[in-house]
């Protein structure tokens, strides 16, 4: 979860300012609040999320409390491949998160046979990471999606069109379950090398290697 800091600042000399700050991490937030509190010159402090909500200090150190128990500081990273030939698709996700002060890596790949182009893969295989999500409990959190195909990730952030209804739906069937999980989705786009995790299970999927794995990564 990111907030920003907004405060009123008196100087010693009662010269007062209006400050916010850059989003970051809430954990920052609150160290850093704490320090300008120190000072004694900081004044009508709170906490401001992407989503406009307004937290006091109380209210932010009880959620981030309550938010250690369960998975946070999701990373999810996916990849679609289809064979034109066996008209097969192979989905796969990759899930980091932190969750009891522990980082994990979820694996997930998937074959499925109904679509028809490799964009729809790429989409499907964006929906089994949602899927997974939603099985580890993910809720009302940021989440990053990190994926090689640009169509996917610039039509889910509304910076191109989409034309195909196939792949309208899916955005539909996509939108609707972020806004069902209150997952606020943060989008970014990297080469295939840096996807090679999601890819390889896409590959494995389309040659029948079925995988599941949950680890603690150091």
């Amino acid at each position: 979860m990111k907030v920003r800091i907004e405060l009123a600042y008196k100087t010693p000399k009662g010269t007062e300012a209006a400050f916010v700050s850059d989003e970051m991490p809430a954990a920052k937030a609150l160290l850093i609040a704490q320090d300008l509190m120190k000072t004694g010159r900081a004044f009508e402090l709170a906490f401001v999320d992407s989503q406009d909500n307004t937290w006091t200090t109380k209210e932010l150190t009880k959620l981030m409390e309550g938010i250690k128990t369960e998975p946070h500081d999701v990373k999810v990273y996916f990849d679609g491949g289809f064979d034109l030939g066996a008209r097969d698709s192979g989905l796969g996700c990759v899930i980091y998160y932190k969750q009891n002060n522990k980082s994990y890596r979820l694996r997930k790949n998937a074959l499925v046979q109904e679509l028809n182009t490799n964009n729809e893969a790429e989409y499907a295989a964006f929906h089994l990471g949602l899927q997974e999500l939603e099985f580890l409990g993910v809720h009302h959190l940021p989440v990053t999606f990190v994926g090689d195909s640009k169509v996917v990730i610039n039509q889910l952030n509304g910076e191109w069109p989409c034309y195909e209804r196939e792949l309208s739906l899916w955005i539909d069937r996509i939108e609707a379950k972020l806004e069902k999980m209150g997952i606020q989705p943060e989008y970014e786009v990297v080469s295939r090398k840096m996807n090679r995790e999601a890819d390889q299970l896409a590959s494995q999927a389309l040659k029948g290697i079925e995988i599941t794995s949950t680890i603690e990564i150091p």
